[in-house]
C-alpha cells in the first residue's frame, strides 16, 4: 500500500508540474509564432539570417495543397464509405505530409522532432481526458450520475429539455472555464435525461456541444480565451465583450431552434412507462440524494477559486471514490475498476444498464491514441511551416474587411482540421494575418473574435481533433452525428463573416475613446 500511495502522490506532482507548464506552453507558442517568415516588426540580423535560412526549406504550394486535399479525401472516404479506422488514415497523412516534407530538405530527424513537439503539446489535454474518464467511473459508482438524472427526469418536460440542457451546460462552462469537464461531467447526466425523455442523443449531445463551448467562449478562465486575446494583443475584456456581438446572437438563435426540435418531443410523445420504470430500477438500485451533487458543485467551486484544472479533476475522481465506499457500500476495489475499466451496470433493466455502463480511463484511450497521432500529424504541418505557405498565398487577395474576416475563419477551419489542435488554429492564423488587420486599421479585438469564431468553435466539429473526439468519447456520440445539431458551432461563423461584409460591429482605429489600435502602440514602443 505504501508503494500505491508513493505513486499517486508521484502522479499528482507531475500532473500540477503540467498544469503549471500550461500558461508557458501558451505563452511560447504565442511568442513562436511571432517570428514565423519575418514577420515580426523588429528582427536582429541573426534573426533574419535564421528565417532566410528557413525560408529555403519551405515546401512547395503544390506539396502543401497535396497534403491537404490528402487528408480530406482520405478522412471523407474512410468516415462516410470504407469504414477505415481514423488513426490508420491519420497515420497515411502523416507519411504524406513526411515525404513532402522531405523533399522539401528535411531530414528524418527534424521531423521526427516535430512529430515529439507535437506529441508534447497533447501530453496535458491526454491527461485530462484520462481523469474525465477516471471521473466518469467514480461519479456513476458513487451514484452522482444516476440522481443529477432522477431528478432532471423529474423536472425537466421534453419540450424544454433541449433549451434547459444548452442553458445549463453554458452557465455551467463559463463558471468552469472548460467545455470538457462541461461535457464530461453534466454533460454525461444530461446524455441520460435526454435518453430517458426518448429524445435522440445526437440531438441531446449538439444541444450539449452547443452549451459546453459557448461558456468556455465566454469564460475569463477559459485558456482558448484568454489564447486567442493574447495571439491578437488584445484586452481579455475587451475581447469577450466584443464576442458578445456574434455568440449571443448566434445563441438566441440556437435556443429558437432546440425549442422548435423540442415541440416535436411534448409531453404526448413521451413514454411515461419507461420513465417511470427507470426511476423505480434507480431508486431501488442506488442510494439517490442531494449529498451526492457535491463532487460536481465541488468542481464549480474549484474553477471559481482558479485552481489548476488537473488537479481539480483528480480530487473530484477521488471524491466520487469516497462517495461510491461511503453511500453504495463499494469496496476500494470495485471502486478503482470503475475508475480504470469502467463502470458496469447490472441492475437487470436493459434501458438504465446501458445508459450507466461506460467511463474508465482504459475506455478512453481509443481518443487519447487518436489524439496523439493526430497532433503528431499537426507536429509535422506546424514544424516545416506547411500552412504558413498556404497563408502567404491567400493574404495578397484579402482587400476588404469583409475578406478578412471570411479569410481568418476559414485559415481557422483549416489549421483546425490539418492539425486537431484548436490552439494552433488561433495562433497560427492570427499572427499571419495580423498584418492585414493593422493594414485595414482594425482594433485588436476584431481579430481575436474571428479567431474564436472559427478557431474555438469548430474544434468540436473535428472528428479526429482533440475537442472532437473527447465529445464523443465522453457522450458516446459519434462527432459526425452530432454536428448538424451543434448549431451555435456553425452559426456564429456565418454571423461574424455577415458583420465583415456588412460593417456592423466592426470597430477600428478612433471608434473607441482610449482603445489604441496596433499603429499607435507601434508608435509607442518604437
Amino acid at each position: 500500500m505504501e508503494g500505491f500511495f508513493n505513486f499517486v502522490k508521484f502522479g499528482i506532482k507531475v500532473a500540477l508540474n503540467i498544469t503549471r507548464n500550461q500558461t508557458k506552453n501558451f505563452s511560447y507558442y504565442v511568442e513562436k509564432s511571432q517570428n514565423i517568415k519575418g514577420r515580426n516588426i523588429q528582427m536582429s540580423e541573426e534573426e533574419k539570417n535564421e528565417v532566410n535560412l528557413e525560408d529555403k526549406k519551405l515546401p512547395s504550394f503544390a506539396g502543401v495543397m497535396f497534403v491537404l486535399i490528402y487528408l480530406v479525401v482520405a478522412m471523407g472516404a474512410s468516415v462516410l464509405w470504407l469504414n477505415i479506422p481514423i488513426h490508420i488514415t491519420l497515420i497515411s497523412a502523416s507519411l504524406v505530409a513526411t515525404i513532402v516534407a522531405m523533399r522539401s530538405g528535411y531530414t528524418w530527424e527534424e521531423i521526427e522532432d516535430a512529430i515529439l513537439h507535437g506529441c508534447s503539446i497533447a501530453m496535458a489535454p491526454m491527461l485530462i481526458l484520462m481523469i474525465i474518464g477516471a471521473i466518469i467511473g467514480s461519479w456513476i459508482a458513487s451514484g452522482t450520475i444516476q440522481t443529477i438524472i432522477y431528478y432532471g427526469l423529474q423536472i425537466m418536460s421534453p419540450g424544454w429539455f433541449l433549451v434547459t440542457a444548452t442553458l445549463i451546460t453554458a452557465i455551467t462552462s463559463v463558471a468552469t472555464g472548460s467545455a470538457w469537464t462541461t461535457g464530461g461531467t453534466l454533460g454525461v447526466a444530461l446524455i441520460g435525461i435526454g435518453k430517458g425523455l426518448g429524445i435522440p442523443l445526437p440531438i441531446v449531445a449538439g444541444a450539449i456541444v452547443s452549451g459546453s463551448f459557448f461558456g468556455d467562449k465566454m469564460s475569463p478562465l477559459s485558456d482558448s480565451t484568454n489564447l486567442a486575446a493574447a495571439v491578437a494583443e488584445a484586452d481579455l475584456f475587451d475581447h469577450i465583450k466584443h464576442m458578445m456581438y456574434t455568440v449571443g446572437p448566434a445563441l438566441l438563435i440556437s435556443l429558437v431552434i432546440y425549442f422548435i426540435i423540442g415541440l416535436r418531443f411534448g409531453e404526448g410523445t413521451v413514454n411515461t412507462a419507461q420513465i417511470d420504470q427507470t426511476l423505480s430500477t434507480l431508486q431501488n438500485s442506488f442510494h439517490i440524494g442531494p449529498l451526492l451533487l457535491i463532487p460536481p458543485l465541488l468542481v464549480i467551486v474549484m474553477a471559481i477559486k482558479k485552481m489548476p484544472a488537473i488537479p481539480s479533476l483528480i480530487i473530484a475522481a477521488f471524491t466520487g471514490a469516497i462517495f461510491a465506499m461511503i453511500f453504495q457500500g463499494a469496496s476500494i476495489t470495485e471502486v478503482t475498476n470503475a475508475m480504470n475499466f469502467g463502470y458496469t451496470s447490472d441492475t437487470g433493466f436493459k434501458f438504465v444498464d446501458e445508459l450507466l455502463t461506460r467511463g474508465g480511463i482504459q475506455n478512453m484511450m481509443w481518443t487519447v491514441s487518436l489524439g496523439f497521432i493526430a497532433l503528431s500529424f499537426g507536429g509535422i504541418m506546424e514544424k516545416t511551416y506547411m500552412l504558413e505557405v498556404l497563408l502567404d498565398k491567400i493574404e495578397p487577395l484579402i482587400r476588404n474587411t469583409g475578406g478578412l474576416v471570411a479569410t481568418t475563419i476559414a485559415t481557422s477551419y483549416i489549421t483546425d482540421f490539418a492539425m486537431a489542435s484548436q490552439y494552433m488554429a488561433i495562433i497560427i492564423p492570427g499572427r499571419m494575418l495580423m498584418p492585414a488587420y493593422k493594414r485595414l486599421k482594425l482594433l485588436p479585438r476584431n481579430l481575436s473574435r474571428a479567431l474564436e469564431d472559427g478557431g474555438t468553435l469548430v474544434a468540436p466539429l473535428v472528428p479526429w481533433g482533440l475537442s472532437g473526439a473527447f465529445m464523443t468519447g465522453a457522450l458516446g456520440v459519434p462527432t459526425v452525428e452530432y454536428i448538424p445539431f451543434a448549431v451555435l458551432c456553425y452559426i456564429t461563423p456565418i454571423i461574424s463573416i455577415i458583420y465583415g461584409f456588412t460593417g456592423m460591429t466592426m470597430l477600428y482605429e478612433g471608434d473607441v475613446e482610449g482603445d489604441e489600435g496596433y499603429a499607435e502602440r507601434e508608435e509607442k514602443s518604437a
